[in-house]
């Protein structure tokens, strides 16, 4: 429609809007201080008498004994911006955009994070003034500052670098370039480049493919690009003008605006040997102004710790290089040994309950470790896959040897006590589901018995409470027995349906309840077993619920089972 007006698009600046209000975006999120950037009136003010910024400096470092030696800048300040108009000088503690007239801080673009540093003023003191944010604005490299001391235009600064942050950026944008090459190599020339991230702690890669890969596949891009590092190629980069540079052969870009003349930057082969046709050699080849390391050994290991579909068509990987990626295969050796002692544990032949409860909930935990903890990813879905089945293999254990135990404890109740209308005992339990078990094979020897069981759970002093009631119950539901009785068991509740249902309750307020709700004096209480008192009380609010007093306890005569000692 623009076009059909006779209107142009500024591509190249709509690319830049589009960046900035991701940006701010991200700061907003993540709480960090809005970035300044200046607006259409302030760079026009600009372009009338202050030169773009010199930022040639970012790209002249060099390897000196295998060790990266940055510039020394010294530059002068030729605009200062409060974020509303340009000022001629700013108070020392405000904030403030810093045009310089070079700068040696690359900007965030392409994809590769600011440079961090700070500025100190020519001067006796020399005070530091922390960079807050680095961006380019129609070409002018705008330094987000924090001014420690007042500053003016025309005053002397001196550029200090976070070279250890630079080089870390320059890990992860060579290493990017080497995963994309890897990747296309693994999946076919099909595979395009969809955004990226570059920052010191780890990189970000999104491309194009019809599914998650599978685990051979991570496993290979990782040998590829591990093949690479170890070979220590060169890093060659330079200038060209961009149709010239379109020519290259398996040249790789992106699908945005780039600046003419652009910036190539090729892995193992010299740009004007690719250039010339000399070379037949399959090797990364891109368009990018980032900064990237002059050799390739530097990058020392490559782990994918992370690669899923973030929408359809669109996978996306997290990588570390490094140390980070020693410690992710280290922390993988680590998971993997726990894991085959999980199996091991499934394996023995004395797995009891108790046992098999620890194993089931330490599969769970051993399950979230793999799930978060920064890993490859090929053992992470390998781990995974076999977490899973022991989850399985743990579960079906357990609900095993609970049915085991629930059958045990409900044939000697049945035996102690007999087919009964009603029955309210204590068993010794420490799962609600061994409980909830036995209260249902009583109830299936014993249709038409009104069951409910309590059992201590010692390690949580909790009392859990579970009961059935037959099926053609109309004066009781199971739901509203259980929740009065857990009422009173220290506030508990409790869930389930007209026939059965399980709750929870607090032992500690149980004296309390049954001074006013069971009419027990403090005497019986003292020489009484807490249980005892507790089973008690809940026949009292049995009866009550069933609107029957005790006194006339012989046309239903409720029979509550001898209590196991506690």
């Amino acid at each position: 429609m623009l076009e059909e007006r006779g209107v142009q698009v500024d591509h190249q600046e709509l690319e830049r809007l589009k960046a900035e209000n991701q940006q701010l975006m991200s700061n907003l999120r993540s709480g960090a201080p809005p970035q300044l950037t200046l607006d259409v009136h302030t760079l026009a003010a600009l372009q009338q008498s202050v030169p773009h910024t010199d930022d040639s400096l970012k790209y002249r470092y060099r390897l000196d004994r295998d060790r990266y030696v940055f510039p020394a800048c010294t530059a002068t300040v030729l605009a200062l911006y409060d974020g509303g108009a340009l000022v001629p000088e700013v108070g020392g503690g405000r904030r403030c955009g810093v045009i310089l007239d070079r700068t040696s801080f690359y900007s965030q673009q392409g994809g590769q994070a600011y440079d961090q540093g700070y500025f100190t003023r020519d001067g006796p003191q020399h005070v530091p003034c922390p960079v807050e944010a680095v961006v380019t604005v129609g070409g002018y490299v705008l330094h987000q500052v924090r001014a420690a001391d007042r500053l003016r235009t025309g005053d002397r600064v001196e550029l200090h670098l976070d070279q250890a942050h630079r080089w870390s950026c320059m890990v992860k944008h060579t290493a990017t370039h080497l995963l994309n090459f890897s990747l296309r190599e693994v999946l076919g020339p099909g595979m395009q480049q969809r955004g990226a991230h570059v920052s010191a702690e780890r990189l970000r890669f999104n491309f194009t493919t019809k599914g998650s890969l599978s685990i051979p596949q991570l496993e290979q891009v990782e040998g590829c690009v591990r093949d690479i590092i170890a070979a220590n190629h060169v890093v060659h980069s330079q200038e060209l003008p961009l149709e010239t540079a379109r020519g290259i052969g398996g040249l790789r870009t992106v699908d945005e605006v780039y600046p003419d003349p652009v910036r190539v930057v090729s892995v193992g082969v010299p740009v004007s040997e690719l250039l010339d046709g000399q070379t037949e050699t399959k090797t990364s080849v891109e368009l990018c102004c980032g900064t990237h390391l002059l050799r390739t050994g530097a990058i020392q290991d490559l782990v994918i710790v992370s690669e899923k579909q973030i929408v359809k068509g669109i996978s996306r990987i997290v990588a570390v290089t490094g140390r980070e990626a020693t410690k992710a295969r280290e922390a993988a050796q680590v998971l993997t040994q726990q894991v085959d002692a999980l199996s091991a544990r499934l394996t023995s032949s004395a797995l009891d309950l108790d046992s098999a409860q620890r194993l089931s909930k330490d599969v769970g935990i051993v399950s979230d470790a793999v799930d978060t903890t920064p890993i490859p990813q090929g053992r992470r879905r390998d781990l995974q896959l076999r977490l899973r089945a022991l989850q399985r293999s743990s579960n079906t254990r357990v609900r095993k040897l609970e049915a085991r135990e629930a059958a045990v404890r409900a044939q000697a109740l049945l035996e102690k006590s007999g087919v009964k209308e009603v029955l309210v005992d204590v068993v010794e339990a420490e799962s609600l589901s061994v409980v909830m078990k036995t209260v249902n094979q009583l109830s299936a020897a014993a249709p038409q018995s009104h069951v409910m069981l309590l059992a201590l759970q010692r390690h949580s002093g909790k009392i859990l409470c579970a009961c059935q009631v037959p099926k053609d119950s109309l004066s009781l539901s199971a739901t509203d027995w259980a929740a009065a009785v857990c009422a009173h068991l220290g506030g508990g509740s409790a869930t389930g349906s007209a026939l059965v249902a399980k709750g929870k309750g607090s032992s500690g307020d149980i004296t309390e309840a049954l001074r006013t709700r069971g009419g027990v004096s403090q005497s019986e209480m003292r020489c009484c077993p807490v249980s005892m008192l507790m089973v008690s009380f809940i026949y009292t609010l049995f009866l009550k619920e069933l609107k029957i007093s005790p006194a006339h306890n012989s046309t239903r005569e409720p029979v509550i089972g001898r209590l196991s000692d506690q």
